[in-house]
């Protein structure tokens, strides 16, 4: 690359680099997490800021109204968690 030259070339690099993330956004069809009904674990602990071991106990129970069974995968209903910690003093 010529260092007198008018940056086309860096103009190019940064649209190809911006073409091959929208391309593999696309390719992984990433869903934010607040556009999710049902999160894993994980996604519920960074999502509200409670940790995994906190958020595995408090939905432990067989009646807990805000989790969701997938075989022997917890999701976690994003909206009913929401309405449960509106209520909670504290978890």
């Amino acid at each position: 690359m010529n260092i007198y030259s008018n940056g086309s070339n860096e103009e190019e690099q940064e649209s190809m680099l911006l073409q091959n993330i929208e391309s593999k956004v696309r390719r992984e069809k990433t869903v934010p997490v607040w556009h999710k009904a049902n999160l894993t674990v994980e996604e519920a602990a960074m999502y509200f800021g409670i940790g995994e071991n906190k958020l595995r106990a408090i939905s432990e129970g067989s009646d807990c109204p805000f989790v969701l069974w997938n075989g022997s995968k917890r999701l976690i209903k994003r909206t009913a968690l929401e309405k449960y910690l509106e209520k909670a003093f504290s978890i």
